[in-house]
């Protein structure tokens, strides 16, 4: 048996709320960015070029997959250094691979072997960006502002990022009229300009601010990578909160890729339309969403993780209702209130995803070694796969769909139907994975370890 260790001496200093407005300006330059890649050209591979859908959904998937390396990324950040330069050199990384991904899809129609290898490569680039960027902001965050404002700031760095995607989905929809290759390139170039100079400006001192709040019982050096993972997954309630991210990212990532060919195919709208379309009412309700659940379902407060599990399950049935509400419109046609069944789709997403967060900040603190930065970079990783998985998921049964039933809106019915399924499945897991009891008695048992 050893004996406890002394606590660390507790410092009240740390991150005040425009530090956190500052760390929510990157993950907004990350939202815009991604959203480039993943609506933009993933709509003109469809509809313009006339491509399988599996073939963006498959480079969606594959900036995914490198991800997967996010909880080495988080562990790095755990044992010092500077976090400034991962998260700049992420953003520079991220807006590169955006520019080399834009100038291969225009590429796809003349040659498409060179185009698609060059995709690839453009696609790795865009993941490493995302999450050595990513990953190092959100353990900045976490180690840098106090325990009872972890769950308050989460919510508002998503807020944040979801607005960037709304804002420049408007802003690229509308420089986009009338589309045409050439404005293309422009646009992208000047999305990538300026945002890694939000990002510079946005981390400028920011990392001397941040004081070192750390939950595990002493201020030692962060045990190994492997002694790490093992200590999160043998913690039930952080394992079944894992599985839990899997299931909910996978259903909300099946709609991400088809919901501009959705608009483009049944509604018969124009590229920048079905941006700005999308942009403005389904990443718009995320936005309301994630307000009401942060503030109604006191995210903003100091409250028990637990306390925030009726908003994710029922975000999660409400997001369940809405793509039911869209599988109706797929046979329905133009006649269908699109924008608002978009909206209610956003709305119920929003209020799931910010509760989740408030969830996942209540669980960063319970290890008994392990800092936020690898935890942060497991969860991370789930998500990551179940993005990826889901995507291609989704495309991939789209094109199945069309070729079995010849019928394009048949075909979105299908795989709207299969999305809300795994909503509600996702609805029933959150019932456990995020009750308070079973976060506490995690807790517990990983300070019974530490002192054993």
């Amino acid at each position: 048996m050893h004996a406890p260790l002394a606590s660390a001496p507790v410092q009240t200093r740390g991150f005040g709320w425009l530090a956190i407005i500052r760390i929510g300006l990157v993950q907004a330059a990350i939202g815009a960015l991604v959203m480039l890649a993943t609506t933009v050209l993933n709509r003109i591979m469809v509809v313009e070029l006339k491509l399988l859908a599996a073939i963006p959904a498959g480079l969606v998937a594959w900036h995914y997959a490198v991800q997967l390396c996010r909880p080495l990324w988080g562990h790095a950040s755990d044992k010092g250094g500077s976090r400034t330069l991962w998260i700049i050199g992420g953003l520079v990384v991220l807006a590169g691979g955006g520019l080399l991904a834009t100038q291969a899809t225009l590429m796809m129609d003349a040659n498409f072997p060179l185009a698609f290898a060059l995709a690839v490569f453009a696609y790795a680039l865009i993941g490493a960006g995302v999450g050595a960027g990513g990953t190092s902001a959100l353990a900045l965050l976490a180690s840098g502002v106090a325990p009872e404002r972890r769950a308050a700031a989460a919510a508002v760095t998503w807020i944040m990022m979801v607005g960037g995607i709304v804002a420049s989905a408007i802003t690229v929809g509308t420089l986009l009229k009338p589309y045409s290759p050439e404005r293309l390139i422009e646009v992208a170039a000047g999305l990538a300009a300026v945002m890694v100079a939000l990002t510079v400006l946005a981390t400028f001192r920011l990392e001397r601010q941040a004081g070192r709040f750390r939950d595990s019982a002493d201020d030692a050096p962060a045990p190994d990578f492997r002694a790490a993972l093992a200590e999160i997954w043998h913690e039930p309630a952080a394992r079944r909160f894992t599985i839990f991210i899997f299931v909910s990212m996978i259903a909300f990532s099946m709609q991400d890729l088809i919901l501009e060919p959705f608009a483009g195919l049944v509604f018969g709208m124009a590229p920048g339309d079905s941006t700005r379309t999308v942009g403005q009412f389904h990443q718009g309700g995320i936005l309301i969403g994630m307000i009401v659940a942060g503030v109604g379902g006191s995210a903003f407060a100091a409250r028990a993780a637990g306390s925030l599990r009726p908003w994710v399950v029922g975000g999660c049935l409400a997001s369940g209702a809405a793509l039911a509400m869209l599988g109706v419109a797929a046979v329905t046609g133009p006649p269908w209130p699109l924008e608002a069944n978009l909206f209610v789709l956003g709305f119920g997403n929003g209020v799931f995803a910010v509760a989740a967060i408030g969830s996942m900040m209540g669980l960063a603190g319970a290890g008994a070694t392990t800092r936020e930065g690898v935890r942060m970079g497991v969860w991370g990783a789930s998500q990551a796969i179940a993005f990826g998985l889901g995507g291609l998921l989704g495309a991939v049964g789209l094109d199945l769909a069309r070729a079995a039933l010849g019928e394009v809106g048949a075909a979105f019915q299908l795989v709207f139907a299969v999305e809300a399924a795994a909503f509600v499945w996702a609805g029933l897991l959150a019932v456990k994975a995020t009750g308070a009891a079973a976060i506490r008695a995690s807790a517990r048992e990983a300070k019974r370890e530490q002192f054993a």
